[in-house]
């Protein structure tokens, strides 16, 4: 940890302050939520060089056009959005009544209010994106925020900190740095509500520190993102998208393909095509710029530890290009047929590896997704409409791309999130400025209130529990 990184105590200080601050501020109008939004976008764009300076150099390599596009514009549109979109979402709803007093005059609506000061914890593979895509929909909800990068990826955490303190109000939003401590202090804390990417352990991790202050989560977490590959899919085009989903920041990506199923007697030329398809990417690893590489040694012992295990255990791996590991940036492994029980099975790759293997009816293959905890993303190409929609029907994931990959997550207009061990909750969109809002119901009551006249306040008469057993009805 970095001797100017920040301490609990100061975190508790500073999150104390700003719920102080949103206390006495009172309603957040549209033209403070827009301020606050524009200043991440200018944030962004007057610090996006030595952000993607500092991406590169704590990756040991990740390409700046890479980093702008995925980190820097990914951000700037999830915010862009929200500015451009947020207003009519602050409108109070309109509710029906229930009778009798909707024939009284009776009102009712619901109130979308800002819950106050949120925690966002990022995460190393996309460390602005993972910081400012929740937080521009926590700003347009009308919350503060505090935000906590990656200590794996430490010099663009430290400028991510440096950026928010020059640009923000830190009662408005700041920037906390430290390691896995200052983390587990984050979700400690008593915010209003808290987000977090990452692995699902450390998901469980933070939830049960969250649960201690009754502190609702967003839990945008992993798993085995699942790929099926029909039968009437064109081999050359399903391997070449997937490819290229391989190829984003070395398969560093949470919605990152994991496991391709491919019918058994195409398995052996959907190999050759993603081969051919990732070599025309990356002709050469060593040096190649373009190639992103695994983020840390460690990483990269976790990645060839599942390939050494899939090997001992008799799968055959097939490199692409046929060239070794250098300098942490590595060719696209592929693991054909691994036995159960494989570790490259059983955990998220979270690296350039993917697993093939083939089915001989697609049944297989929606079972063996069903056997495992549920995704955050799933991937179907084809073009038998009744297969897509089995597919569909028959599995549930976070979200779903069809014919390509990773491209549902990019919506900016639609909901972004898992299920069951991949997370819960979500942002973009307006279902993500409702996540970061208390949904409040009011109702207005009539001046005429019928009930004594009714019979329907003590003391009851002998009518009332005929009344009352008149009513019950199927």
């Amino acid at each position: 940890m970095s001797t100017h990184d920040h301490t609990p105590e100061a975190l508790a200080a500073l999150l104390a302050a700003q719920k102080q601050a949103f206390t006495a501020a009172g309603a957040v109008d549209a033209a403070t939520r827009r301020r606050r939004i524009q200043t991440a976008i200018d944030l962004l764009v007057k610090h996006h060089k030595p952000l993607v300076a500092a991406m590169d150099e704590d990756f040991g390599g990740r390409h700046p056009g890479f980093s702008l596009m995925n980190d820097v514009l990914g951000s700037l549109a999830s915010l862009k959005h929200a500015r451009d979109h947020f207003e009519p979402w602050m409108a109070a709803e309109k509710r029906q009544p229930f009778m009798p007093y909707d024939q009284f005059g009776a009102e009712a609506w619901v109130q979308y209010q800002p819950k106050g000061s949120v925690g966002i914890i990022g995460t190393w593979n996309a460390p602005l994106f993972t910081l400012f895509a929740p937080l521009a929909y926590a700003l347009a909800a009308g919350n503060r925020a505090i935000l906590k990068p990656s200590e794996i990826v430490p010099r663009t955490a430290r400028v991510v900190a440096e950026a928010v303190a020059e640009m923000f109000d830190p009662l408005d939003v700041a920037a906390v740095t430290g390691g896995p401590e200052m983390g587990a202090a984050v979700s400690a804390q008593p915010f209003d509500h808290l987000v977090f990417t990452g692995s699902t352990e450390v998901g469980k991790a933070i939830m049960r520190n969250a649960s201690a202050n009754l502190v609702p989560v967003t839990l945008e977490l992993g798993g085995k993102s699942p790929t099926i590959v029909g039968r009437s899919a064109d081999l050359a085009t399903a391997a070449f998208r997937i490819a290229a989903a391989k190829a984003a920041n070395a398969g560093q990506l949470c919605v990152n393909p994991d496991v391709v199923y491919v019918a058994r007697e195409q398995l052996e030329g959907f190999v050759a095509a993603l081969k051919d398809a990732f070599a025309s990417f990356f002709p050469t690893v060593a040096g190649n710029a373009d190639l992103t590489a695994v983020v840390n040694e460690r990483h990269l012992a976790r990645v060839e530890g599942y390939l050494a295990d899939a090997v001992a255990r008799g799968a055959r791996v097939e490199s692409s290009p046929a060239e070794p590991v250098a300098g942490r940036r590595c060719p696209l492994r592929i693991v054909i047929d691994p036995p159960a029980g494989a570790r490259i099975m059983e955990e998220e790759i979270f690296g350039p590896a993917v697993v093939v293997q083939g089915y001989d009816e697609v049944g297989e293959a929606i079972a063996h997704i069903n056997g495992r905890p549920r995704p955050l993303a799933l991937y179907y190409f084809g073009e038998d409409a009744a297969e897509q929609q089995r597919v569909l029907d028959n599995t549930l994931s976070g979200g779903v791309t069809i014919n390509e990959a990773m491209f549902h997550a990019a919506m900016h207009d639609a909901p972004f999130g898992g299920v069951g061990a991949s997370g819960m909750g979500h942002y973009h969109g307006r279902e993500g400025f409702i996540e970061f809002s208390h949904v409040r119901t009011v109702f207005k009551a009539p001046a005429y209130d019928p009930r004594r006249e009714w019979g329907m306040l003590p003391p009851y008469g002998e009518h009332f529990l005929a009344a009352m057993e008149a009513q019950v009805t199927p």
